[in-house]
């Protein structure tokens, strides 16, 4: 099995990822990272959610910053402010070894705009951004990205099923000249053709990772067919019986999540929501309940739980399935991260038996019956 060294990691980079438990490289980080750190190249990479992108991208994108030049020399973007904290996080954690200091910003919406703008004031190397605030900061004269090195697109699929596309091209032709492309996405739609075609060298390396697997190996899918009026009793029963197991409850819409969690909450459960209409302090404290462990389960609409990486899920419960298959993929990958174990459990009512079947059929995944 390789090691990060063998793939060209410089030993302080090495040294951060040991110590955070990061010993082997995954798939995509084998198959990028030496080629992202030989070559002067644009790259799109093909790989699910929790398959460890981050690294993938992340140590090359520190490999070229020159860290006593301070302008900035890279730009990360990513679909919602969980991921881009998280991001920003994961590439401090890389640098504790680094003999000289490299320094990421992150900016999103959702955090005052004057706080991020004071902040940009000081040396960046590296900005982590949404494409909303990104824009934004660029019209308030803010942000100078003339001196680009690279740009990364993660989770671009995302980006743009979000809404994103204007502020895409807009970025992309801002930032345009030397710079290098480097796009990852789970999957291929139309639009992010048409960004390969638009903005990329047409000999840029490409890397799929799992292309038959559009969803992790490790998740047993399960459905239980219920009726409407008894499903938050379905849902109690499954949630007393993971005892300590911490997972996630997925509703499609705002008002769905609000009343399961009031409901749940009346019955002694550990539980709190993430949706789109709460403050980003809010969503926060949430969200840092929900990774120390201090609450045991989350109730969340799917634009919201994008960016939750939360080790050592037991499960994910889709309280209805999602309408867009993608997102059932999203879902599901929230649990058997880092090559653990884990169960995805549909609640369907009868009706939506042949729903399961398709869903079956589009992803390759066999579905069994569960049972309380």
């Amino acid at each position: 099995m390789k090691t990060f060294k063998d793939l060209g990691v410089h030993n302080s980079y090495v040294k951060g990822l040991k110590e955070l438990g990061i010993k082997n490289p995954t798939e995509i980080q084998e198959k990028t990272i030496p080629v992202l750190l030989k070559n002067n190249t644009d790259f799109i990479g093909l790989a699910q959610t929790g398959t460890g992108k981050t690294a993938a991208y992340g140590l090359p994108v520190l490999n070229s910053v020159d860290p006593s030049s301070a302008v900035v020399q890279a730009l990360i973007l990513s679909p919602t402010r969980e991921l881009v904290q998280q991001i920003k996080k994961q590439l401090f954690k890389f640098t504790k070894y680094t003999s000289e200091n490299i320094f990421v910003e992150a900016v999103y919406g959702g955090e005052k705009i004057d706080i991020q703008m004071n902040r940009l004031q000081r040396p960046t190397h590296i900005i982590v951004a949404t494409p909303g605030r990104l824009i934004d900061l660029i019209e308030k004269g803010t942000i100078n990205l003339r001196s680009i090195k690279t740009v990364v697109l993660d989770e671009a699929d995302e980006m743009l099923s979000m809404g994103f596309k204007k502020e895409l091209d807009a970025i992309l032709n801002y930032t345009s000249g030397g710079r290098n492309t480097w796009l990852f996405s789970a999957t291929m739609p139309a639009e992010i053709q048409r960004i390969i075609n638009k903005y990329m060298d047409d000999k840029a390396v490409r890397v799929t990772v799992n292309k038959d697997s559009l969803v992790n190996a490790n998740i047993s899918h399960q459905y239980l067919i219920t009726s409407i009026d008894e499903k938050i009793n379905v849902i109690s029963q499954l949630l007393d019986g993971f005892g300590e197991g911490r997972g996630i409850v997925f509703c499609r819409t705002k008002l769905g999540v609000q009343k399961l969690v009031k409901e749940l909450k009346e019955e002694g459960f550990s539980v709190d929501a993430l949706e789109g209409d709460m403050q980003q302090k809010e969503r926060d404290r949430v969200m840092r309940m929900f990774k120390k462990g201090t609450l045991q389960f989350l109730i969340s609409t799917d634009v919201s739980a994008r960016g939750i990486d939360v080790n050592n899920l037991a499960f994910v419960m889709h309280h209805q399935l999602p309408e867009n298959l993608e997102y059932y993929t999203h879902r599901s990958g929230r649990t058997a991260r880092a090559g653990k174990k884990g169960v995805s459990i549909a609640l369907i009512l009868p009706s939506e038996l042949q729903r399961v079947h398709q869903i079956q059929k589009a992803l390759g995944i066999k579905f069994e019956e569960g049972i309380i």
